[in-house]
């Protein structure tokens, strides 16, 4: 993202709602889709089907989107990570809310409250770490109120996800900070520190946690629960990059995992969490 595109983000004002025949219509709630006539096959396809609002969004030109992914679509799930195939957009003309108690049906059961992103960029060594660590908790069986989220390097990705009113959202990363090589910590970010400079946060990504709340941030107000769980790295790959992590990263993933997992078992259970721990 350029400069100037980011400007054109930081002006915009947030979307929560649409108004459609007069009745307010948010992310989360469930519409039957009415796309235009004399559309394509894919819009005869579409016409009728119950869908959910992944997201509003604006371009820069101020055009509303409202991106829908199906009800009954087998791959649903994908579409709510934000996956291309399982997401359709359509303007507030083209969609009809259903009767409020319809609308908000399934919300609640559906609506993840923790997100589990993992950051990083494979090429560059120990960066790779957080890739790691989501990669091995999706196996893990976590409860359906977990979502878990390979980003990689996507930050624009990450920072819709961000606004996607999850209650914590905990990123998975490295974390240069002075520690032995293989050390996890545990860092409450605090939505207040976006604002300033992004500190000792590894910069040879594009998407460090910092810089994606701060983009986060630009496009929808603050974003508060955001947990890091990083390690300090041994090598992020020289100047010719590298696959692969080093031997105490390797060795601190399964230290990682184990270390969410126990914050996602405290946040589902209502214990307090917060502040650093090493």
């Amino acid at each position: 993202m350029n400069q100037w595109e980011w400007n054109l983000l930081e002006d915009k004002a947030p979307i929560d709602h649409v108004l459609v025949d007069g009745v307010e219509v948010r992310t989360g709630d469930r519409v039957r889709l009415r796309p235009r006539e004399g559309g394509d096959i894919l819009d005869l396809a579409l016409r009728n089907q119950i869908a959910t609002i992944e997201s509003i969004e604006q371009d820069y030109e101020g055009r509303q989107h409202i991106c829908v992914v199906l009800d009954n679509d087998p791959g649903r799930d994908l579409g709510m990570m934000r996956q291309p195939g399982h997401r359709f957009f359509f303007n507030e003309t083209e969609i009809e809310p259903l009767p409020e108690a319809e609308r908000a049906a399934n919300t609640a059961q559906r609506k993840p409250r923790i997100l589990i992103a993992g950051i990083g960029n494979i090429f560059l060594g120990d960066d790779g770490f957080g890739v790691e660590v989501v990669r091995r908790l999706a196996e893990r069986g976590l409860p359906d109120s977990v979502r878990v989220i390979d980003f990689g390097i996507r930050g624009l990705d990450l920072a819709y996800a961000l606004q996607d009113g999850y209650e914590t959202t905990i990123l998975i990363d490295a974390y240069p900070h002075g520690q032995p090589p293989g050390t996890v910590s545990i860092v409450d970010l605090d939505a207040s520190d976006t604002a300033g400079s992004p500190g000792n946060f590894i910069e040879p990504h594009s998407m460090h946690p910092l810089n994606v709340l701060r983009m986060a941030s630009a496009m929808h107000g603050p974003i508060e629960g955001v947990m890091l769980v990083g390690c300090e790295p041994a090598s992020l790959g020289g100047d010719e990059g590298h696959i692969g992590l080093s031997e105490p990263v390797e060795t601190a993933v399964g230290a990682a995992v184990q270390a969410t997992e126990s914050l996602v078992h405290r946040i589902l259970v209502g214990e307090p969490i917060g502040g650093k721990q090493n």
